[in-house]
C-alpha cells in the first residue's frame, strides 16, 4: 500500500478527489481566486516600489540634459563634453527647436520641444516606443505619449504652428522618455528644416554621470560642462532629479492605496486557502478512520489526504497564476499611466513566490488536521468524524430556541457554534470582504472629491491668452531666474472681447510668474488673480480664499517650509514691488512642489493678466466658443483654447477602476470562502437534514436553515468590517495626502454618510448569503431517503 499514484493509496486519492466533486471544485475555484488576487496585489505592490528608478535604469535615463547655442561653439566641442571626467555615457549632440502644435480642428497646444534623433535607442535616454514606429523621413513626427488621445494617434496629422507657412507633419508613433528630454522627435534634417527666427536650432546633449544622487553633484557637473565650452554657449540644463521628484510625487499618493489592497488580498488569500483545505481534510476524519481500520498506516493516511487537498489546489493555483496575470495587465497599464514611466509588467518572481507560498499554505493547512487524524485511534477517528464533539454548541441551540423565530431559523443561527474554528475563518473572510468594500467606497468618493477640488485653471472651460500663446512645455531645459515675458496684447482689449463674446458666464484674469518670499531661498511660483476670483478658488483646508487686497493663500508645504500659519504675514517681492501680505487660507494645492502662493493683482498694480479663465453658459460648446473668440482675438495678438480633461482626472479614473476591480476580486474570494464552509457544514449535517425532512421540514425551511446559519456571521462580519474599513480609509487617505505633500480638506476626508455605512454594514450579510445560496439550494433539493443514506 505504499505506492503513490497507483495501487491502493492512489485509488484512495483518486476516489477522494472524484467522490466529493463539489468540494473539489470549491477548493480549486477558491484557491484560484485567492492566488489570482495575491498575484494582482503583489504585482501592484512591486509596481509601486520606486517605479521611476526602475524605468530610469531600464531606459538609461539622462542625469543631465544640456542645451547649447551652436552659434557660439562647434559641434565637435559640444560632443567633447561627453568625454569629461565624471561622465559615464552621453548622447548627442541632437538638433533641437520648438514648435507650437495645432490640432486638425484648430486647437492650440503648449509649445513643445522637438528633438532630432535618427533612432529611438541610444546609450542615453533609450526611448520606449509605445505605439507606431519611429520617424525615418521628412514629414513624420513621433510624439510623447502624454499627447495620446483621439486627436493624436499614429496616422493623424498636426501643424507646427498657426502661421500661414506652417508645415504639416504626420504622427507615426508615440514614445516615452523617462528623462523628459523632449516632447516630440523627428529626423535631424526635419528639425533643422522647421527652425525659424523665433525658434532657432540649438544643440542638445544628454549625460549619464557617475555621481548624480544630489543637487550639489548635478550642479558640479553642470559647472564642468559650462567651463568646457565658450562663455554663453551653455543655454540651460535640466536635472533628472526634478523629473524624478515630479514622477515620485505623482506615484507616492498611490503607494499606500496599493499596499492597503495588497495586504488585504494577501491576508484574505491565506485565510481562505487555509480554511478551505483544513476544512476539507477535517470533514474526512471518519473516512480516515475507516482507512486505518482496513490496514492503512498513519503515514499513508496522512499522505493520501494531503494529496487529495494538493491536487485540486494545485490546479487552482495554476489557473490562479494565469488569471492573476491576465487581470494584472490592465491594472498595470493603468498604474503605468499614473506613474508616467516605462512599461510595467508582472515581476517574474511574483509568479514564482505566490504559487510556492500558496502550495506551502495548502500543504500546512492539509497536514495539520491530517496529522491529527493520523494520531487518532481508529475508533476515535470514526467517532470524531461522524459528528461534532458532544455538547459543543448546545448552549447556543438553547439560547436560540428562546427567540420568537421559526425553529428552522433558530437551528441555523446556532449551527456555527458547533465548529468555532471554521466559523472564525468564515467570519474573517466576510469581515475582510466588508473591509475591502467599505474602503473602496470611501476611496472612490475621496478620489472623486479630489478631482472636483483640482486646479481651477484645469477646470475652466476656455483659456484665453493675451499674447505669446501657452507657456513653454515642461521638457524645455531651464535656467534659473527667468520671469514670464509681458503679454503682447492689451489685456484691457482682451478682457473687453471676453465680456462681449456671446456665451460668457464668468471669467477671471490670471498671471503666473515667479516671486521672492522672505524666508525661502530661490523663486516661488505665484498666481495672481483679478475679477471673479471666487470661481478660481481652490478647495480650502483651513481659512478662506482671497476676498480682497493684502491677502495671501498658500499650500500646506509652504506653511511647513516657512514655519508660518494662518494669520501670519509674509513679505512678497515681485518685479521690484514688495508687499506685506497676510496669510488667510491654506489651499489644497500640490503644484510646483507645493511652494505656490496665491494673491490678488490689486496688490501688484504693475502686473497685468496673462490669461483669462472663462466659464461658458449652459448649452454652449467650449470648442465653438473658443473658435469664435479666437477669431476676434487674433488681430489683437491673443488666442483662445478650449481645455481638455486634465491628467489628474485620468489618474483618478485609473485609481477608481483599480479600486473597483480589486474589491470585486476580494469580495468574490470572501464569498467562495463562505461557500466552501457552508458546503462542508451541509455535507456534515446531511444525515441530520434527512431526519428533519423526514419529520416534515419543507424545502423552503431547509433553505432558511442554511441561510440562517451564515446570517449571524454576516451581521458580525459587517459590524467588524465597516468600522475597520472606515478606520483604514481614515488612515490611508492622510498618508496619501502627506505623500503628495499636502493636508486634505474635509470634502476629501468626510465622504461617508450614515446611510452609506448602514448599507455597507449589510454588505457582510449579502456576502454571506450569496456564498450560502448554492449549498442551500442543494440541501433543499436533496431527497429525504438519499440524505438519510449519506454518510
Amino acid at each position: 500500500m505504499s505506492g503513490f499514484g497507483s495501487g491502493a493509496l492512489g485509488r484512495v486519492v483518486r476516489s477522494g478527489v472524484g467522490r466529493r466533486r463539489v468540494q473539489t471544485l470549491v477548493i480549486a475555484v477558491a484557491t484560484m481566486m485567492a492566488v489570482a488576487s495575491a498575484v494582482v496585489a503583489g504585482s501592484l505592490m512591486v509596481a509601486a516600489n520606486a517605479p521611476f528608478d526602475h524605468a530610469f535604469a531600464q531606459q538609461h535615463g539622462a542625469h543631465l540634459t544640456a542645451q547649447f547655442d551652436p552659434a557660439k561653439t562647434s559641434t565637435a566641442r559640444i560632443g567633447a563634453t561627453g568625454r569629461l571626467d565624471g561622465v559615464t555615457a552621453s548622447g548627442g549632440p541632437y538638433p533641437l527647436t520648438t514648435i507650437r502644435p495645432v490640432t486638425p480642428d484648430g486647437g492650440h497646444l503648449p509649445a513643445t520641444t522637438l528633438a532630432g534623433r535618427s533612432e529611438p535607442t541610444g546609450a542615453v535616454d533609450d526611448l520606449d516606443l509605445k505605439s507606431g514606429r519611429w520617424a525615418t523621413k521628412p514629414g513624420e513626427i513621433v510624439l510623447d505619449e502624454s499627447f495620446a488621445g483621439p486627436a493624436f494617434e499614429p496616422g493623424s496629422t498636426l501643424k507646427t504652428s498657426d502661421t500661414a507657412d506652417s508645415r504639416t507633419l504626420k504622427v507615426v508613433g508615440l514614445a516615452v522618455s523617462v528623462s523628459k528630454t523632449a516632447g516630440a522627435w523627428a529626423t535631424p534634417a526635419q528639425v533643422r528644416a522647421l527652425a525659424s527666427k523665433d525658434s532657432p536650432v540649438t544643440s542638445q546633449m544628454l549625460y549619464r554621470l557617475d555621481s548624480a544622487g544630489t543637487n550639489a553633484q548635478i550642479t558640479e557637473a553642470r559647472k564642468e560642462i559650462a567651463a568646457a565650452v565658450p562663455s554663453g554657449a551653455l543655454l540651460g540644463t535640466q536635472s533628472y532629479l526634478d523629473t524624478k521628484r515630479a514622477a515620485d510625487q505623482g506615484a507616492a499618493p498611490t503607494i499606500p492605496f496599493l499596499i492597503a489592497f495588497g495586504v488585504l488580498g494577501i491576508a484574505m488569500s491565506v485565510i481562505i486557502v487555509g480554511s478551505v483545505i483544513s476544512g476539507a481534510v477535517g470533514t474526512s476524519l471518519r473516512r480516515i478512520g475507516i482507512l486505518k481500520a482496513i490496514g492503512f498506516t498513519p503515514r499513508e493516511v496522512v499522505r493520501a489526504y494531503v494529496a487529495q487537498a494538493l491536487i485540486p489546489a494545485g490546479v487552482g493555483i495554476a489557473l490562479g497564476v494565469v488569471l492573476g496575470n491576465v487581470l494584472a495587465v490592465p491594472l498595470l497599464d493603468g498604474t503605468e499611466e499614473v506613474y508616467g514611466t516605462a512599461s510595467l509588467s508582472v515581476a517574474w518572481w511574483v509568479d514564482v513566490v505566490v504559487p510556492a507560498a500558496a502550495l506551502l499554505v495548502v500543504g500546512v493547512a492539509a497536514l495539520v488536521p491530517a496529522l491529527r487524524a493520523g494520531r487518532l485511534r481508529t475508533v476515535e477517528a470514526i467517532a470524531v468524524g461522524r459528528a461534532p464533539r458532544t455538547g459543543r454548541g448546545q448552549w447556543a441551540h438553547r439560547a436560540a430556541g428562546r427567540l420568537p423565530l421559526p425553529r428552522a431559523v433558530t437551528y441555523g443561527l446556532a449551527s456555527p457554534f458547533a465548529h468555532p474554528v471554521r466559523t472564525l475563518a468564515m467570519l474573517l473572510a466576510v469581515a475582510f470582504g466588508t473591509v475591502a468594500a467599505t474602503f473602496a467606497v470611501g476611496l472612490t468618493a475621496s478620489l472623486n472629491a479630489v478631482g472636483a477640488a483640482s486646479d481651477p485653471e484645469e477646470r475652466a472651460a476656455v483659456t484665453v491668452f493675451s499674447g505669446g500663446g501657452p507657456p513653454q512645455g515642461p521638457a524645455e531645459p531651464r535656467s534659473s531666474g527667468a520671469e514670464s515675458a509681458p503679454p503682447a496684447a492689451d489685456p484691457a482689449k482682451v478682457r473687453a472681447a471676453v465680456e462681449a463674446q456671446a456665451g460668457t458666464a464668468s471669467y477671471y484674469g490670471l498671471t503666473e510668474t515667479e516671486a521672492t518670499v522672505g524666508g525661502i531661498s530661490g523663486p516661488v511660483r505665484a498666481s495672481l488673480y483679478r475679477g471673479d476670483m471666487g470661481s478660481g478658488g481652490y478647495e480650502m483646508i483651513a481659512g478662506h480664499w482671497i476676498s480682497g487686497a493684502g491677502q495671501l493663500v498658500v499650500s500646506t508645504r509652504f506653511l511647513e517650509r516657512t514655519g508660518t500659519g494662518i494669520g501670519d504675514t509674509v513679505r512678497v517681492t515681485l518685479r521690484k514691488e514688495s508687499r506685506t501680505l497676510r496669510i488667510v487660507g491654506e489651499a489644497f494645492d500640490t503644484s510646483d512642489d507645493g511652494l505656490h502662493l496665491h494673491a490678488g493683482l490689486a496688490d501688484f498694480p504693475a502686473v497685468e493678466p496673462q490669461t483669462f479663465l472663462v466659464e461658458v453658459k449652459a448649452g454652449v460648446s467650449p470648442a465653438a466658443y473658443a473658435e469664435k473668440l479666437s477669431a476676434t482675438l487674433e488681430p489683437l495678438g491673443g488666442d483662445a483654447v478650449a481645455n481638455s480633461p486634465s491628467e489628474q482626472e485620468g489618474t483618478i479614473l485609473v485609481l477608481n477602476t483599480m479600486a473597483v476591480l480589486l474589491t470585486l476580486m476580494l469580495v468574490s474570494v470572501a464569498g467562495l470562502g463562505v461557500l466552501n464552509s457552508v458546503v462542508l457544514d451541509t455535507r456534515e449535517r446531511v444525515h441530520d437534514l434527512g431526519v428533519c425532512k423526514a419529520i416534515g421540514m419543507s424545502p423552503r425551511q431547509t433553505v432558511s436553515l442554511v441561510l440562517a446559519s451564515v446570517a449571524g456571521i454576516g451581521v458580525v462580519g459587517g459590524l467588524v468590517g465597516v468600522p475597520a474599513g472606515f478606520a483604514l480609509h481614515g488612515f490611508v487617505l492622510p498618508v496619501m495626502g502627506r505623500a503628495a505633500g499636502t493636508a486634505l480638506p474635509p470634502s476629501v476626508l468626510d465622504v461617508y454618510a450614515t446611510s452609506h455605512l448602514v448599507l455597507l454594514g449589510l454588505a457582510g450579510v449579502v456576502i454571506a448569503l450569496l456564498g450560502a445560496l448554492l449549498p442551500a439550494g442543494w440541501a433543499a433539493r436533496a431527497r429525504t431517503a438519499t440524505a438519510l443514506r449519506t454518510e
